[in-house]
């Protein structure tokens, strides 16, 4: 028999139960779709991810409180016991972000912006309020370091963290809550009882995912302005640093951690009381995860793969059972045993290869739309290996049965009932 006869036995055998295939092809085309889907989603997430540390620029660092190397005459450490004599871990202040500007001590620093921020703070626009998810205190270089670009109006200057005057710049959708259509710029908003005026209105980021906070809900203004109505006079929360260049973030990196770890004294504590990290390897890191989470989501999907499989084995196994007389005919009338082991792999192949096309559109129609806050981006490689295992599973989980049915014995087969 050729090639085209066994083929076209196959399709007359499943159309006979239209139904039962039908089922059987959607379980392929569940697990198909499903691993499409799921691969795109984790990689939307990571892309995702990656943008939103992109937005602080390439060439940044940022200095932040470590909670290792705290102890001290009195202190302990972090399993609760006496650290021995250590000295006490210094918080990140002003005056560190000042020695790192300072003529000649680290040239491959631009700028160190001092940071604190408030996490939501209400504010008001006659009558209108909104929540600002971060309400940032710093200094003017902080704009270019965070890669922040104003829309309209300017920036606060340095007279203003001078003198501690309440200016702020909105990010977008602050500014689009609390005004509207209203040109904000020189209008004043309450925050915490007192009175800001509207310097600036920073661009969008172009971000608005549900699952991460948004970007755009920030205001910035002046430190001393901020820590006298917001945060207090306490410790920085960060630094924001910039290198002279994308080139010379990792001797900036080196600067600046000399030139705290010595005002922290970090030598004889022995261990430091800051990090700094760079958005290299906040970006290897993230990648890292996920990856790892991208692939965790594959194998849960794959596992209805595998479903379908046992499901295509069950049904040719219950078409061997059903046809064994017309197996015992065609036998006896000189079909050879291959022809018959042909047409079962063929039918179990269709089915598998039916619902992996199938699947594979399923997938790409579901990537278009935004799941769970995420645009799903496609993978290429996965909607490859996701077909090429559905045709697999067809010639794997169907071999079985087809071999079954190619041993049965003419005299046997045509005895069944």
């Amino acid at each position: 028999m050729s090639a085209l006869e066994i083929l076209r036995f196959a399709v007359r055998g499943l159309s006979a139960n239209k139904l039962r295939s039908a089922l059987t092809t959607l379980g392929i085309l569940i697990g198909v779709g499903a691993v499409i889907l799921l691969v795109a989603v984790g990689n939307g997430s990571s892309e995702q991810i990656k943008k939103s540390i992109q937005r602080l620029g390439a060439d940044s660092l940022t200095v932040t409180p470590s909670t290792t190397g705290r102890g001290g005459p009195g202190g302990f450490g972090t399993a609760g016991q006496a650290s021995g004599p250590r000295t006490q871990a210094r918080e990140l202040t002003a005056q560190d972000a000042e020695a790192l500007t300072a003529p000649g001590r680290a040239p491959s620093v631009r700028t160190a912006s001092p940071v604190v921020t408030s996490q939501s703070v209400t504010a008001g626009y006659e009558g209108t309020s909104t929540t600002i998810g971060q309400f940032v205190g710093t200094t003017p270089s902080y704009f270019a370091a965070a890669n922040k670009t104003l829309a309209s109006g300017a920036a606060f200057t340095a007279d203003d963290v001078t003198a501690a005057r309440k200016t702020v710049v909105l990010g977008s959708t602050v500014a689009s809550d609390l005004f509207g259509r209203v040109n904000p710029i020189g209008r004043k908003i309450d925050v915490g009882g007192i009175r800001f005026t509207v310097a600036g209105v920073l661009k969008a980021t172009g971000s608005s995912s549900s699952t991460f906070s948004d970007p755009d809900s920030i205001a910035v203004a002046p430190l001393p302005a901020v820590q006298e109505t917001l945060t207090g006079y306490g410790a920085l929360d960060q630094i924001i640093v910039q290198a002279t260049g994308s080139d010379t973030v990792g001797a900036a990196e080196a600067e600046v951690t000399q030139i705290i770890g010595q005002r922290h004294d970090a030598a004889s504590s022995g261990t430091a009381d800051f990090t700094v990290s760079s958005q290299a390897s906040v970006q290897s890191a993230v990648s890292e995860s996920s990856r790892t989470f991208t692939v965790l989501l594959g194998a849960v999907a794959a596992i209805s793969l595998l479903v379908g499989g046992i499901g295509i084995t069950n049904i040719m196994l219950v078409t061997v059972t059903e046809r064994t007389r017309e197996i015992g005919i065609r036998k006896a009338v000189g079909a050879p045993r291959g022809a018959i082991l042909g047409q079962f792999i063929a039918e179990a192949t269709v089915l598998s290869l039916t619902g992996g096309l199938l699947g594979v559109l399923a997938g790409v129609i579901g990537s278009l739309f935004t799941i769970a806050g995420v645009k799903p981006v496609l993978v290429p490689s996965s909607i490859v290996l996701a077909l090429a295992v559905s045709v697999a599973i067809g010639l794997f989980f169907g071999s079985y049965p087809a071999n079954r049915a190619a041993k049965l014995r003419p005299i046997d087969a045509l005895r069944h009932d």
